[in-house]
């Protein structure tokens, strides 16, 4: 039998990000078994463009989706997006395509802003935004906290809280050893380098946490625009000697420096559900972590890792010396974060969720056709 098509839009799959592990996830899956997977690039992520070549692109993206959409006879499409403007904005050109042409659409929101947050009292963008939600066939997000925030926004039943998934065999394999009590606490941050990611409160943190007699080192993993504004205040800051970067880290560099790792530290200002908690934890790493997005459906306070306010530098300090003065406890959380994300957050439970999902917007397809 045929395999329903399914356009799976997210970025560049070679780019660094949350989306395109997501989507990386999803077409690695057991999910093509039943359905066509094809990638559509959205996105800028993983390209190096000239502001022409991306004005270029984005106009010319809506009609390649309607090409692709009749070539292939594609039943569904899956966008990937997230609640901020430009996303918005780009992402509502290809869903009114998408319908246009007579496809389903799975709208599947990876953080950004909560619907009333985006509209900032506007009633104009409100009505738009309301009006807009109702497009999709479906709507995923990935907390109950968006949950319930898109259904009383939208007033509509179709959307669904479905968390992310990870491939947990490349963490299972690494042995943990028990935290040495004589040596330096081992920090590891990975992701974008960017403000919004609370770095500058981290690294401000490591400081407080030096000047309290408490030994640790920070590996900071990633790309992003703050790095050089990130080297300069390490600098600045006179932590050089406890701070490295590494870059951008995928594969078999990553879970070297989770296996090198005793805490994950994200005390970022906005998230969705990042993969790098749900891998860090999945290799034994505890975290400390802000309560933002799904983070705290995933993270137990005083179970799997430790929870501090926002812009709170003082309270990361704390945490890390907590932690760093109990490294029995160190274990104990490090045993339960792999326990949780093997039972709740593996691809194949994604890949079961989405199946479901797929089956249900391609019946309603099918019904359509009937009619």
């Amino acid at each position: 039998m045929k395999r329903p098509a399914v356009l799976v839009l997210g970025p560049h799959r070679a780019a660094v990000s949350g989306v395109s592990t997501h989507v990386n996830t999803l077409l690695a899956s057991g999910l093509a078994e039943d359905f066509l997977l094809i990638h559509f690039q959205l996105g800028s992520e993983g390209l190096k463009e000239s502001r022409a070549g991306q004005v270029a692109r984005l106009a010319a993206s809506p009609f390649r989706l309607a090409a692709a959409i009749l070539k292939r006879g594609v039943a569904i499409v899956h966008i990937n997006s997230s609640l901020n403007a430009r996303a918005y904005w780009r992402d509502l050109a290809h869903m009114l395509v998408a319908k246009a042409c007579g496809a389903r659409v799975l709208f599947q929101v990876h953080g950004g802003k909560l619907p009333a947050d985006f509209c900032r009292n506007n009633r104009l963008l409100a009505a738009l935004l309301r009006r807009t939600l109702r497009l999709p066939d479906a709507i995923v997000v990935l907390s109950s906290i968006e949950l319930e925030a898109y259904q009383r926004f939208a007033r509509r039943e179709q959307v669904v809280a479905l968390p992310n998934g990870i491939d947990c065999l490349p963490y299972a394999s690494i042995l943990r050893e028990r935290p040495d009590p004589a040596g330096a606490l081992r920090l590891a941050y990975v992701g974008r380098l960017a403000r919004e990611k609370g770095l500058y409160e981290l690294l401000t943190g490591l400081k407080l946490a030096h000047a309290a007699g408490v030994r640790a080192r920070l590996v900071i993993a990633g790309s992003g625009p703050e790095e050089e504004g990130l080297r300069r205040f390490v600098a600045a800051a006179g932590i050089g000697h406890a701070v490295s970067f590494a870059g951008p880290v995928c594969g078999a560099g990553k879970s070297a420096l989770f296996a090198q790792s005793d805490l994950f530290v994200l005390p970022s200002h906005a998230e969705g559900l990042p993969y790098a908690l749900l891998e860090s934890m999945a290799a034994g790493v505890p975290a400390i972590v802000t309560r933002v997005g799904a983070i705290p459906e995933v993270v137990f306070e005083g179970v799997h890792g430790l929870f501090v306010p926002l812009h709170d530098p003082e309270a990361i300090a704390r945490a890390i010396a907590t932690l760093d003065a109990d490294r029995e406890l160190l274990a104990q959380m490090s045993a339960a974060c792999r326990k949780r994300i093997a039972a709740s957050y593996s691809a194949e439970r994604l890949a079961d969720d989405v199946r479901r999902l797929y089956a249900d917007l391609f019946a309603g397809k099918h019904a359509d056709a009937l009619h």
